[in-house]
């Protein structure tokens, strides 16, 4: 810890609306540091590499996985592709280009993520074939490639199934996360029964259709339903592969916003529960096999962090008063710390912290600015990720000249 310089970055008034018992003068449970962010990616193109929920790191600690593109200012048209690779951490951190491929989008970026089957070696990520969704297998030191019949969403950390929904639905429905590239069916169905969640076995290729829009719309359905289009997202396995949770999303078409509701289910779509059903679930990580942490609303305490139990719903408030907004929160690989990240503030400022489970404590580790011109579905989250010890943090960040992928070494705040 001494390593690191301590200092108050900013004034209560740097961070309206978070409060001042948290943003400004630090509480007792708040210390604020200062780790330094290198960059690891340069310029003149653009890089990240996309979701919280993945580990970019290599099993080997050699290489980690980025996107790269020539423009960030936009949205991507039909077919227009970019770079998939990697940069070997052990020689200068050194680009190696691994393929290109047009199923991608900003938020999540193509779903690039290191096979549990091998995960010092064997890539997956999404891509069209013959015009058509699907995901390629890459082995990095043999070169060579073999196709999968489906994209991939979430794969289990083994890597041995995968879930994945209709990317170009959630195109339409929630710009920034699905993709432009791939032709949209059913647009004008409410929830298409031909569309949903599958599974496939990475391995086999065996894949099906286990859970339609048309049976979500139908389980335990309210008037809330009513003239919605509905639609998927943020599918995740959790930690034995056992179960997966996804967000059941639907918005009527003169309402300003979209409501959600989070299920959970077994891989084959049986055993399916409402783990929370308030009308706002956002960012979360599994803590175990059978426990959540979500930024969510609760009817009796609303907006905070809470752990849910994915069979019974029985949710307990976490960091109260100290995670005081939403980020994408994920647990250190030892369940000890959970990593977030908030918004851009009025100057546009976002943060980064750690907190410490036993004894919530929060850690403000660094600042980040994004410019005004990052917003919308091409807006620059940092997104932060675990390496696989949970000594090291890697975030996507604007606040250079270019986008680009960061790491920051936290070991000697883990060990506090």
């Amino acid at each position: 810890m001494e390593s690191l310089s301590r200092r108050n970055f900013l004034g209560t008034s740097a961070v309206l609306g978070l409060g001042a018992s948290t943003w400004g003068q630090p509480p007792e449970k708040v210390e604020r540091l200062k780790v330094p962010a290198r960059a690891v990616t340069r310029g003149p193109k653009h890089h990240w590499f996309g979701y919280y929920d993945k580990c970019p790191w290599s099993s080997d600690g050699q290489h980690l996985l980025a996107n790269e593109n020539s423009y960030v200012d936009r949205q991507p048209k039909p077919g227009e592709s970019i770079a998939v690779g990697m940069v070997n951490l052990k020689h200068n951190d050194e680009w190696v280009e691994l393929g290109r491929t047009s199923a991608w989008c900003w938020q999540q970026g193509t779903m690039l993520q290191w096979l549990g089957t091998a995960p010092d070696r064997e890539v997956i990520y999404n891509t069209a074939i013959d015009g058509k969704p699907g995901s390629v297998v890459l082995d990095i030191v043999s070169g060579r490639t073999r196709s999968l019949p489906l994209p991939i969403y979430a794969v289990s950390l083994d890597g041995k199934q995968a879930v994945t929904l209709d990317f170009a639905r959630l195109h339409r429905l929630r710009p920034g996360y699905g993709y432009a590239t791939y032709n949209e069916r059913f647009a004008n169905e409410a929830a298409p029964e031909q569309l949903g969640i599958w599974w496939m076995d990475t391995s086999t290729e065996k894949h099906n259709l286990i859970l339609t829009l048309k049976q979500l719309a139908a389980f335990k359905p309210d008037p809330r339903f009513a003239g919605a289009h509905h639609w998927v997202n943020h599918l995740q396995f959790n930690t034995d592969g056992t179960r997966f949770v996804f967000l059941h999303r639907w918005k009527a078409p003169e309402a300003k916003g979209w409501q959600t509701r989070m299920l959970t289910a077994k891989p084959d779509g049986t055993d399916l529960r409402i783990a929370l059903d308030d009308g706002m679930i956002s960012h979360f990580d599994w803590r175990d096999d059978r426990t959540l942490l979500a930024w969510a609303k609760t009817a009796k305490s609303g907006n905070k962090f809470y752990t849910i139990d994915a069979i019974t719903g029985e949710t307990q408030i976490v960091g109260d008063g100290i995670l005081t907004q939403d980020g994408h929160c994920s647990y250190s690989p030892d369940r000890k710390w959970v990593l977030n990240d908030t918004y851009p503030d009025r100057q546009r400022l976002q943060w980064l912290m750690l907190f410490k489970v036993a004894n919530g404590r929060r850690f403000d580790l660094n600042q980040f600015h994004s410019p005004p011109a990052f917003t919308g579905p091409f807006r620059c989250d940092l997104h932060p990720r675990w390496n696989r010890d949970g000594t090291m943090v890697c975030i996507d960040g604007c606040h250079g000249d270019t986008r680009q992928v960061y790491v920051l070494d936290v070991s000697d705040v883990v060990k506090s």
